[in-house]
């Protein structure tokens, strides 16, 4: 996997972040710039290109682009091979438009999984948080993109203990969270940014709260995750190989990512059998976890790419080959 940055800077000025005091206004990078360097990727092997930005979506605005995202991805499908995959990561929710949703939906190539960090659901939140606070709309556009992209995997983060976050917010939070079952979900505790206006905000709410309401919807997210996951027992899937070893009985065992797990941040597919590292796979799923699934190797593509040897954490006596990857995004 490797990451291609498509933008750099940010023209939103959201109350917790800092990223635009030393980034700058949002920065496209030119698209005959961006295709040279997919298909530089497409021909050193690379099986995964991970489109990055600080606001992916508003891609091309600058440049007086129209549908700017969409547009760039029909035009790097025309450089990646069907047979691998394209991810988006760091959407805009406000900025997905129908054009960003057909491409989805229409290249095979671009995995069916969307990043969209939306920080909070209760509109006086929102607003101290300088985001949109239209929480209709955004639950509108997320039942939109599961009619337009079938089995899209969802991921997003939320903030809590945000100052001035009451109960009464945090249970909108929490109500959102039950009733758009995203598929992945990842939770952070405010903390201080120093030089951002939410850094000098009243109603500073207290470390304990903020670990409480953490634990509290990290427990609830982990129940969807497993409702969501579990969807997948019985189904097959294409696995980006990342590793190969053996499980405790001896038999032998591949660790990977379906569509639906970005690198470093989402869960693993892990099934029996044996295949290379850099090859897909499609697996039989037979078990699922909040996070991992588990199942049966049933057959194997031939694209293999060259090998880093690793050691997989978490998971006793597993060696395995990684796919080395740098993070552009910092």
């Amino acid at each position: 996997s490797a990451y291609l940055k498509i933008s750099d800077g940010c023209n939103l000025r959201c109350a917790f972040c800092s990223i635009p005091s030393f980034k700058g206004d949002m920065r496209s990078k030119a698209m005959g710039a961006i295709l040279g360097e997919a298909r530089e990727l497409v021909e050193a092997g690379v099986q995964e290109i991970i489109l990055v930005a600080q606001h992916l979506t508003d891609y091309g605005r600058d440049l007086k682009l129209k549908d700017g995202l969409a547009t760039l991805l029909d035009e790097i499908c025309q450089v990646v091979p069907q047979d691998r995959w394209v991810r988006l990561m760091y959407a805009y929710p406000q900025s997905i438009t129908p054009g960003v949703m057909r491409a989805i939906a229409d290249h095979p190539q671009i995995c069916r999984y969307l990043d969209m960090p939306l920080q909070h659901a209760h509109p006086a939140t929102l607003r101290r948080m300088r985001r949109p606070p239209d929480t209709e709309r955004t639950a509108a556009l997320i039942r939109e993109l599961r009619t337009a992209v079938p089995d899209i995997a969802l991921r997003t983060t939320f903030i809590v203990g945000f100052p001035g976050e009451t109960r009464e917010e945090y249970a909108a939070l929490l109500e959102f969270l039950d009733t758009m079952e995203f598929d992945r979900a990842g939770f952070f505790r405010y903390s201080q940014e120093p030089g951002t206006p939410a850094a000098t905000l009243e109603g500073q709410v207290s470390e304990r709260v903020k670990q409480r309401r953490w634990d509290e919807a990290m427990a609830i997210q982990q129940e969807i995750a497993l409702r969501r996951s579990r969807r997948w027992v019985g189904r097959s899937l294409r696995v980006l190989v990342e590793g190969s070893g053996t499980a405790d009985d001896g038999a032998p065992l591949i660790a990977g990512r379906s569509y639906r797990d970005a690198p470093e941040i989402d869960g693993l597919v892990w099934a029996r059998g044996s295949a290379p590292a850099g090859t897909f796979v499609d697996v039989r799923v037979e078990r699922a976890t909040p996070y991992d699934l588990w199942g049966t190797l049933v057959a194997e593509a031939v694209s293999a790419v060259s090998r880093q040897r690793s050691t997989l954490s978490g998971q006793p006596g597993l060696a395995f080959d990684a796919v080395a990857a740098s993070h552009l995004l910092s």
